[in-house]
């Protein structure tokens, strides 16, 4: 069973290490265009101050969440977007401080959740293990376009392997979105973590093989990097085929990252 505290406790760190980077920018630096075409880094802020909100609105209300997601209905294409724009209008110590409430009271929310009761989500419902795992893995991605936006690099660390099981266990949906037919066989994913240790999942014997950096399983899986730009090494024609179509976030799928677009 997920260790909810350890990962609340994770998620903070994630949101903290991101916030070092983002409260010292400028207001034009907040404008400045992220790789996510029609994105700046305040849209960026803006779409993960909203879906905290929104997931704190699931813990809390499931029937205001049933209303919203009602309302949004002829807009299912669009309404994200039009949030991430709205909140992007905001001065940025405003919208600063609005992300910074908003994690911290949807920390407390997932927290006071009773053992074993799921929460309601656009997709299928969630335990709050898997709520805040799934705001791990929106942080790290927008993050990472916050990252090559200013042209930095971040240090990875262990809280990586959320974002990694994210991965792998949505590996089916990655098919099933694309009208593909699901492999039938487990794969094995060995990655080598920040600190040289192995994280595995799948059988040791599986046919079908993906190995390399954590960090490279990521980027690839929140179609932040191009798999053709990754050291990641596959074994079988179908962990090939994944690479390319490997997806950890619902929803349609995205147009992800050029080939050779970072150096």
């Amino acid at each position: 069973m997920a260790d909810l505290d350890a990962l609340l406790r994770d998620f903070a760190d994630d949101c903290a290490e991101l916030e070092r980077i983002v409260a010292p920018l400028t207001p034009a630096d907040w404008s400045a265009p992220t790789p996510a075409p029609g994105w700046s880094i305040a849209h960026q802020i803006g779409h993960l101050t909203w879906t905290d909100e929104v997931a704190t609105l699931a813990a809390t209300d499931p029937d205001g969440f049933a209303k919203l997601v009602e309302e949004a209905g002829p807009r299912a294409f669009t309404f994200v977007d039009e949030a991430a724009e709205a909140a992007a209008t905001a001065p940025a110590a405003e919208l600063l401080d609005r992300w910074r409430r908003g994690r911290a009271e949807l920390i407390k929310a997932l927290h006071a959740v009773p053992s074993g009761a799921k929460l309601p989500w656009f997709g299928p419902p969630m335990s709050p293990a898997s709520m805040v795992s799934a705001r791990m893995m929106e942080t790290f991605a927008h993050g990472q376009d916050i990252a090559d936006a200013l042209g930095l690099t971040r240090t990875p660390t262990a809280r990586l392997r959320t974002v990694a099981h994210i991965g792998v266990r949505t590996r089916n949906f990655a098919y099933t979105v694309r009208g593909k037919t699901v492999p039938t066989e487990e794969f094995r994913v060995e990655l080598t973590a920040p600190d040289d240790s192995v994280w595995s999942w799948g059988p040791e014997d599986a046919a079908q093989q993906v190995t390399g950096p954590a960090l490279d399983f990521c980027l690839l899986v929140t179609q932040r990097r191009h798999h053709a730009d990754l050291a990641l090494e596959t074994v079988g024609a179908d962990a090939a085929e994944w690479l390319t179509i490997a997806q950890a976030f619902a929803g349609p799928t995205g147009a992800g990252r050029s080939a050779g677009q970072f150096t």
